[in-house]
């Protein structure tokens, strides 16, 4: 299902808040992270990128991006978030492959994204592998004990956006 995707705006603070403690996947402190940034993203700060996804008004679901410091064309991936009721409807493929084709247009070369080797993490893990996404690394224990810290990476300059299917 098809949303308009556009900038999030201070007005959608609180839902941005709201979609990353519905989805269950992220720590207190991870939300709390996510909305500073968001912040630090409306007030001008160019270091992070955030796009939404919107059903008329309603977001409903975010992608936050931005330049990796000291590198050339490395971009990382923060967060992407879809409101648990809209998830598997493509929404998540929909701002990831926007994200990609504005990296691509502006020379970007790869994509990197974090994320988590607990067991819930699984379809996240899955959703980049699906969409041409590459396990770079694993970094045992680094979340904390028993809970990996897993890097993917995608090569921008493919030619391959976000996979074949949502």
């Amino acid at each position: 299902m098809s949303c308009s995707l556009r900038p999030v705006e201070r007005a959608h603070r609180g839902t941005v808040e709201a979609l990353l403690r519905a989805t269950g996947m992220f720590r207190p402190s991870e939300v709390e992270t996510a909305v500073q940034v968001l912040d630090e993203s409306l007030a001008g700060e160019d270091d992070y990128r955030w796009l939404g996804a919107f059903d008329g008004e309603s977001l409903v679901g975010c992608i936050c991006w931005g330049p990796t410091p000291g590198t050339e064309g490395t971009y990382d991936l923060y967060w992407l978030v879809v409101d648990p009721a809209r998830q598997g409807q493509g929404l998540g493929t929909e701002l990831l492959t926007a994200v990609e084709r504005r990296l691509r247009a502006a020379q970007g070369r790869l994509l990197v994204t974090e994320t988590s080797s607990r067991g819930d993490y699984a379809p996240t893990r899955a959703f980049y592998e699906h969409r041409g996404y590459t396990r770079a690394a694993t970094i045992p224990g680094y979340y904390a004990p028993g809970d990996d810290l897993v890097i993917y990476s995608k090569d921008l300059t493919d030619g391959d956006l976000a996979g074949t299917t949502a």
